[in-house]
């Protein structure tokens, strides 16, 4: 899912290519896109876009005097931008034509949980922000006041679009790694230190990825938006070396999301055990690198399971 520094991407390049044009027809190819009826989509035709923001992890386009298109692109959403309109299909599911070119919106896979909604005016769209703290607009005590509030391991915490804004599974796992942090910490047993560490990880990591995607966008559209990115510490480097210690990058997986740490530099050397393996393994689950790799030597042939790959 786009999180806040794939959302200022595709935000710097729309602003360069529909700031101040005409939205001429909006087309859908799946009538489970639009959440709303009203105002309908046919009186947004001919207006011009007078600006664009970001709500948490959605892209807002204002249109005068005061409409707004919000899209949610979810897991599987994607934009792509076309100097010619884009013919319709069941990848492409939205096309958003403008006087200066059009923007379209694809998603991946059968479920369809991307969503588009129309807002007439400021006070209806502020109901679709969840309230979550923007950390690189605040200073330590609020950070501190919104991860405290209640006590929750600091991936959910992180997570949560109510406790903090456009922050998603991937740069949370980032975000952890460089602050030497686990997954599974609860936010009300953390020292000071530890809350001032993690708020200086957290605004690094998103306006170091935020410059960097930016920077990208200024030469073309970002059409490779992805969770998975080289040059990323965790996330998806399961199995990798750390980069800071050389230890593998260990998982929990969970639903359709997994969380990536480094059991050395984040753990203490204890592993996080993976519900379906744990459940799996009962008693004889490895609590440090050195018993999963020998479980791992006892394990190799086995038809039965592979250690740290529970599916």
């Amino acid at each position: 899912m786009p999180e806040l520094p794939d959302i200022a991407a595709y935000l710097y390049a729309l602003e360069r290519r529909i700031s101040g044009s005409n939205l001429e027809t909006v087309r859908l190819g799946s009538p489970f896109l639009l959440r709303t009826v009203k105002p309908p989509l046919a009186e947004l035709n001919g207006r011009k876009v007078r600006g664009l923001r970001r709500i948490g992890k959605r892209i807002a386009i204002g249109l005068e005097p005061d409409f707004w298109l919000v899209l949610h692109l979810m897991i599987a959403g994607r934009l792509h931008w076309h100097t010619r309109p884009p013919k319709l299909s069941k990848r492409v599911i939205a096309a958003f034509d403008f006087s200066t070119g059009s923007l379209s919106l694809t998603e991946a896979g059968s479920k369809r949980r991307a969503s588009l909604h129309v807002i007439p005016g400021e006070q209806e769209l502020s109901l679709l922000d969840a309230g979550g703290l923007e950390v690189l607009d605040a200073d330590l005590p609020a950070f501190q006041a919104a991860l405290t509030a209640q006590n929750h391991t600091l991936k959910r915490a992180l997570t949560d679009p109510h406790i903090f804004s456009g922050i998603g599974n991937a740069y949370s796992d980032e975000i952890l790694h460089r602050a030497k942090l686990s997954p599974i910490a609860l936010t009300k047993k953390l020292t000071p230190f530890q809350v001032e560490t993690l708020f200086e990880a957290t605004r690094l990591t998103l306006e170091e990825w935020t410059t960097r995607l930016i920077r990208e966008a200024q030469e073309k559209f970002p059409e490779g938006v992805t969770a998975f990115r080289e040059g990323m510490a965790a996330h998806g480097r399961y199995g990798q070396p750390c980069p800071r210690c050389g230890a593998k990058v260990q998982r929990i997986r969970y639903a359709d999301n997994e969380t990536n740490y480094c059991a050395v530099c984040q753990t203490g050397g204890r592993l996080l055990a993976d519900r379906a393996l744990s459940r799996l393994l009962r008693e004889d689950w490895p609590r440090t690198l050195d018993e999963l790799e020998a479980l791992r030597q006892q394990s190799l042939g086995s038809p039965f399971y592979k250690v740290g790959d529970a599916s």
